[in-house]
This record gives C-alpha cells, sequence and structure tokens, in this order.
C-alpha cells in the first residue's frame, strides 16, 4: 500500500558505495542486520571509476597541496587540472572561501595530524577486511610514482615530502636511470620524480567493492534499489519515503551517499558546506602501454593507474555541482597529455567516464552523529580518498552505532565544525 510502513529495519544504509558497503561490512561483523539502499548499485557510480589507489600516504590537505599557489594557472586554462564553470561561480563562492582559509598557516598542523591518523587507521582496517573478506589477492603493492618536469616544480614539492617524514612515511627521489628503471618509455621531459614504495593500488575499485558486499551479503545484509526522497526522524525511529511511494522505518541511520549527502543532513537540522567535484577519466585497454606502477603527474592533476581491467587516466578537478552535463573534453585532455607523456601509448578503445567526488574544505570527511537526531550517523565527504578510508570510516560508524569507544579522536571530522 502506498504510504505505509513495509518493513521495520534495523539500520538502514543510504548509500551503495564503497564507504557504505564498508560500513555495512563492520555492522553485519557485529551483528547488526543492515538494509543497504542505492539508486543504481552496490558501488555502480562514483566507487566505480576512481584511480584505484589506497593512498595512506596522501596525508596533505588540498588546500595545503599548492592548489592555491596553482589557482590561477589552473583557472586560466578551461581543459586543465582545475576547472570552474563561470555560471556556477556565485553558487560555490562560500565554499572557495572556506578552502582558502582552510590552507592558512594556522590550520595546517591540526589537518595534517587528523588526516595522518585517520590513514593509519585506514591502512590497518582495510588489511584487516580484506584478510576477512578474502579479497587481499586485488591488493598491489608496487608503489607509485610522482613526476617532475622541472627543478622548480621538484623544490616546490619538497615541503610536502618533509611533512611527511614527520609522520614516518618512506619515499625516495629518484633521476637518471632509477627514474627510467621505475617506468621504461617515459618521456624526457619528466627529469625527477619520488617513488613512494608504501603507496597501493587495487586490481580494480568496482571489482574490489562487489567483493566486499558479496562477503558482506554472506553476513546477511540486503540491499534494496531504491531512490529516496525524503527522510524523517521520528520517536519510533527514521522514515525513509522512497520515490516508490512506500516508506521504510529504520531504527538507526547512516548516510554515505557521497556528494547528495548533505541534501540529507538538512533534513537533520546540519548544514555541511560540501561541494562537488566532478572527476573524469579514460579506461584505456590494458595493452594500451605497459605501466609498472600508478604515476601522478601532480602539476597537471591526474594520475595513471594500471588495472587488471584496463589502464586508467583521471583526475583533474571541476568544481561544477551536480545537475551540470559532463564535459568529456576534460577526459580528452588528460588523454592527449598521457600520449604526450608516455611516447608510444594506445589512445585508442577507450572508455570515458564522469564522477562526483564528495568534498569538504579543509579535506577531511564528516564522521559523527547528527545534530537533531540521535539515531543519525553521517560518513561521507571524502573527496579523493573514499576508497583509501573507506574501511577506517566503517571502523569508527561501527563505534559509534555501538556506543564504543572511538578507535581515534573524531573531533576533527565532526559535522558540528563549520
Amino acid at each position: 500500500m502506498r504510504g505505509s510502513v513495509a518493513e521495520e529495519i534495523d539500520i538502514a544504509i543510504i548509500g551503495a558505495g564503497i564507504v557504505g558497503i564498508c560500513a555495512a561490512a563492520y555492522l553485519t561483523e557485529a551483528g547488526r542486520k543492515v538494509v543497504v539502499f542505492d539508486r543504481t548499485g552496490v558501488c555502480e557510480e562514483t566507487s566505480s571509476g576512481n584511480a584505484a589507489a589506497f593512498a595512506f600516504s596522501d596525508v596533505l590537505p588540498l588546500a595545503q597541496k599548492g592548489m592555491i599557489r596553482n589557482l590561477p594557472r589552473w583557472l586560466a586554462d578551461p581543459l586543465g587540472p582545475l576547472a570552474i564553470p563561470p555560471a556556477y561561480l556565485p553558487a560555490l563562492l562560500p565554499w572557495l572561501w572556506r578552502f582558502w582559509r582552510a590552507g592558512a598557516p594556522r590550520h595546517h598542523e591540526a589537518s595534517l595530524a587528523a588526516q595522518a591518523t585517520m590513514m593509519r587507521l585506514a591502512e590497518t582496517e582495510w588489511m584487516g577486511l580484506m584478510d576477512r573478506s578474502e579479497t587481499r589477492s586485488m591488493l598491489r603493492e608496487d608503489g607509485s610514482l610522482e613526476l617532475y618536469e622541472s627543478e622548480g616544480e621538484f623544490r616546490a614539492s619538497l615541503p610536502g615530502w618533509a611533512a611527511r617524514d614527520r609522520f614516518g612515511i618512506g619515499y625516495r627521489h629518484v633521476d637518471g636511470a632509477d627514474l627510467a628503471g621505475l617506468q621504461p618509455g617515459l618521456s624526457q621531459r619528466f627529469i625527477k620524480g619520488t617513488f613512494v614504495p608504501g603507496w597501493k593500488t587495487v586490481a580494480d575499485p568496482r571489482l574490489l567493492g562487489k567483493a566486499v558486499w558479496a562477503y558482506v551479503e554472506s553476513k546477511g545484509a540486503r540491499f534494496e534499489r531504491a531512490v529516496i526522497a525524503r527522510v524523517d526522524a521520528g520517536d519510533r525511529g527514521i522514515d525513509l519515503a522512497l520515490a516508490s511511494g512506500s516508506t521504510r522505518r529504520a531504527g538507526q541511520l547512516i548516510v554515505a551517499a557521497g556528494a547528495w549527502s548533505h541534501l540529507l543532513a538538512r533534513n537533520f537540522s546540519d548544514t555541511i558546506p560540501l561541494e562537488t567535484e566532478r572527476g573524469y577519466n579514460t579506461t584505456l585497454p590494458a595493452t594500451a602501454f605497459d605501466v609498472k606502477r600508478q604515476l601522478i603527474f601532480s602539476g597537471h592533476g591526474f594520475v595513471i593507474t594500471p588495472l587488471a581491467t584496463g589502464l586508467r587516466v583521471g583526475g583533474a578537478v571541476e568544481l561544477g555541482g551536480l545537475k551540470r552535463a559532463p564535459n568529456y573534453a576534460r577526459s580528452r585532455a588528460m588523454l592527449e597529455k598521457a600520449r604526450r607523456f608516455l611516447p608510444g601509448l594506445d589512445p585508442s578503445g577507450g572508455r570515458e567516464w564522469m564522477g562526483f567526488r564528495p568534498s569538504l574544505p579543509d579535506s577531511l570527511p564528516v564522521i559523527g552523529r547528527a545534530k537533531a537526531a540521535a539515531n543519525v550517523f553521517y560518513a561521507f565527504g571524502h573527496g579523493h580518498l573514499g576508497l583509501t578510508q573507506a574501511a577506517g570510516t566503517g571502523r569508527l560508524i561501527r563505534d559509534l552505532v555501538l556506543g564504543q569507544a572511538a578507535a581515534i579522536d573524531l573531533a576533527p571530522f565532526s559535522p558540528t565544525r563549520f
């Protein structure tokens, strides 16, 4: 019957991306009954097309990684590493102001420490979850190679590497034969690189998410394909109104809907300054080039990742919200650069893709309890680090839901910090 409460659910999770799936894993392992809702499927949207990195050494917030310094140069190129459609700029200005403030020196240490703590937890939890879900075979431990075209670009990177020194993150700068050995066939325009041996990737992020879900499903979780039209908190639980007209009632709710999460949070009196980074990529056949490990072209804002299912060329940032049509000229521009950077790359036969990264000004996710509903929890806003931090977030959500002491200090990730 339309409008009727068809089912009482223990825990509902909105969002079947990798963060929602990992939250479901930890809660089902704790014996809770979970239903995950998503409009498309398990890891079919943003979690399917990311760069496949477990970027545990990527502890520098975006506002402190040179983005502010490069902003004028990048914005001058409509197909460059960062684009803002002019018509969207007025809506974006409050977020840009917060982003600029997040890069101030007085915020540097707190953000860096919080991110490093989260990364340590995320790595530990991912390794454990991969073992329990028997997905460890999908892990690749080839390291990453960040590349520089000039001495000036290399020197500009050194403060960031020095910051990583303080957290025990291993790396080494390379050039000449060492650089060529790490990636044969690289253009000679790159004079130096930094190799991070502890950097990890996965065989394919979509397939990893589905494999983890199979484990979660074996623990009793269920998936329901549905568009959530509205959520309401009441004395008897959380009512989820589905676009189909039916309703579900949950004892507790996890909001892990990525770039759409802040819209749901408004129902619980939380205003979260989440912006949408629209990321683009092209996945080429695996035979396109023999890439040995993830290559990071930080000066150009994109990476190349060898997957079991192809060669992924992608990244860049378009701050353009949720409604604009994709501009695939951006993915083609990255592919053309990749062809120049790897002479001999075959750019044919690729699949273009665009996804929505949920980004907060300080590059830290929101993990915590809703202001107006004690049985609603948030797990979103991971930006470029959703895959990386998903298992750590799942552990923290389990701690919150079960009323246990959190594994790390959650204050830096509080929904009320804004």
